[in-house]
């Protein structure tokens, strides 16, 4: 019996790539397997080649394999294009027959996949089918799968769910009475728990648990799960999402709803995030706390949608015209999503200030299975709720840049704003002193409190030979690769603004030889150490070509095979 196993499955958008996938990741895990889900999918609603491959394993997995043990191509197209995939000794099953394939290649097995789909009802099923296919070929859980083909369809009503149901069985049923003795299987464990989850549903779950009470957004890959997720619970935890009619006017009213005391979020892309940045700079001067989740995805313009980079590192940190502090949380696992969604609004309201979350599509749209953790205790800062507050200045010049904020309606506080310079009283200015006075408060007052509290960053195996350092979605194939190779260790940045600088010179002490592993082709945390740290990396790991890294990658750059 296997330790892990790697399946692909592959076909057309429209096909249910991602519910097959998303099923075969329940079935995995209701059955005590660990698993680590990636997609990879064109910018199209119909047609393309799509594919959704599952690691499953008896031990914690967070990244994925190069090759596939198990392919299962629901087209022709598929199955060609993605048979260079297939491991050494592995399995591509194809339906020979539906796509005029006379002779199959060693290594394929001729599978009767829409005859059984069209037994159930359709060519539709034909994912469902595939599902039961794998589900015998890996693990003999029938039971399993169908628990998690009922959940996958249950909102589609009896009559769906049944089908599929029934394409499950049939498809299990045929694997299982002509395969004899398969060499697929794998092992479980025990500790397999928690919930499936992807970065982009465990943020928009933590900003929920931060007490997040408004969410807008313009939709834009791959950023939209959040606003898929904030929607679906919206109901139960008394939200108002509103989509916007553009990124513009979702970042103001964003600011808008803060500036009335709620707490409230926005997210996007790189390319809406360009739009929001004259919303991030008057939140900044307003003194405004404002979140606002950057998912990343391959540049310039329109780039590649549906794909993964980390090439807007170095945007986040200086977007915005003008100088002014800000929070940029960069988490790895949706654990951290989870985490970063309340410490980013504890963070904007307590030094009024903006704070923003880096992710890309990697993270956001991978499933994983997670138990999330205690959500983070809310700390709403200095802000003036009742009829009784005292009077006060809203922009009071502070030993620690923050003054009282005051909630329109709330308080007898006047609550001014002014996006032009402005005095403590909100009055605008053109004083130059008063000019230095509020750039130190906004700047460097602001900053140095964010500083303290910034967040170290996560070290394995410190001093090793050679330390490899990453942020945000790299945190998996980091941890996969360093368990593997004894004599490395890594270093991954969950926060990158402000930079913890004492502590990566820490965590990198006594090491033989320092890496960056980059999902972009300039090396910009590479770039961030030196210029924070003074400590010139060795050199830089790099992929740029959408996709992200996987285990075997970052074993070769270790010197070491799979």
């Amino acid at each position: 019996m296997r330790n892990e196993i790697n399946i692909r499955i592959t076909g057309e958008a429209g096909q249910g790539i991602v519910a097959a996938g998303t099923m075969l990741c329940r079935l995995y895990k209701d059955s005590g397997r660990h698993v680590f889900a990636v997609q990879d999918y064109m910018s199209r609603i119909r047609g393309g080649n799509n594919f959704i491959q599952v690691r499953a394993s008896a031990a914690p997995v967070r990244s994925t394999r190069e090759k596939a043990d198990i392919i299962v191509a629901l087209d022709k197209t598929a199955a060609l294009a993605n048979s260079p995939a297939l491991a050494p000794g592995g399995l591509l099953v194809a339906d020979a027959g539906k796509y005029g394939l006379a002779e199959l290649p060693a290594g394929w097995l001729d599978a009767p996949i829409y005859a059984l789909a069209q037994q159930a009802g359709g060519p539709l099923f034909a994912n469902s089918v595939a599902l039961g296919i794998i589900a015998a070929l890996t693990c003999e859980e029938a039971a399993a799968a169908g628990r998690a083909v009922e959940r996958e369809f249950a909102s589609k009503g009896a009559r769906v769910a049944e089908a599929n149901a029934r394409a499950a069985r049939l498809g299990y049923e045929h694997a299982a009475g002509n395969l004899k003795d398969c060499p697929y299987r794998v092992g479980a464990a025990a500790g397999a728990r928690g919930l499936l989850l992807a970065g982009n549903e465990a943020l928009a779950l933590g900003a929920i648990a931060a007490g997040c009470k408004f969410y807008t957004a313009y939709p834009m890959s791959p950023s939209t799960g959040v606003m898929d997720a904030m929607a679906d619970h919206a109901a139960d935890y008394g939200l108002v999402v509103e989509q916007a009619e553009d990124e513009i006017a979702a970042v103001n009213m964003a600011v808008g709803a803060a500036f009335a005391g709620v707490r409230s979020m926005t997210a996007t892309s790189g390319g809406g995030f360009a739009l929001m940045c004259e919303g991030l700079s008057l939140a900044a001067m307003t003194e405004t706390p404002l979140v606002a989740a950057v998912v990343m995805r391959p540049g310039p313009a329109t780039g590649f949608p549906t794909r993964t980079a980390q090439e807007d590192l170095e945007f986040v940190l200086h977007a915005g015209h003008g100088e002014f502090a800000r929070a940029v949380y960069t988490p790895g696992s949706p654990e951290e999503c989870f985490l970063a969604a309340g410490r980013a609004f504890n963070a904007a309201e307590r030094w009024q200030a903006p704070a923003l979350i880096l992710s890309d599509q990697h993270l956001a749209e991978s499933f994983t299975d997670a138990e999330l953790p205690a959500a983070v205790p809310p700390d709403r800062g200095r802000l003036l709720r009742s009829g009784s507050d005292a009077m006060t200045d809203r922009y009071a010049y502070s030993p620690d840049g923050v003054s009282p904020r005051p909630v329109p309606g709330r308080s007898r506080a006047l609550a001014a704003a002014d996006s032009d310079e402005h005095g403590p009283e909100g009055h605008i200015t053109e004083l130059g002193e008063v000019r230095e006075k509020m750039t130190r408060k906004r700047l460097h007052l602001k900053l140095s409190g964010l500083a303290k509290e910034a967040l170290p960053p996560t070290v394995v195996n410190p001093g090793a030979a050679t330390m490899l350092c990453g942020f945000g979605s790299t945190l998996g194939v980091l941890r996969d690769a360093c368990a593997a190779v004894k004599d490395a260790g890594f270093v991954h940045f969950p926060q990158v603004w402000p930079f913890p600088v004492r502590a990566a010179l820490a965590a990198l002490e006594g090491a033989g030889r320092v890496l960056t592993v980059e999902n972009n082709a300039t090396g910009q945390l590479a770039r961030l150490l030196r210029r924070e740290t003074g400590l010139q990396a060795a050199g830089s790991v790099l992929k740029y070509d959408g996709r992200p890294f996987t285990l075997d990658e970052v074993l070769a750059a270790l010197g070491r095979g799979s």
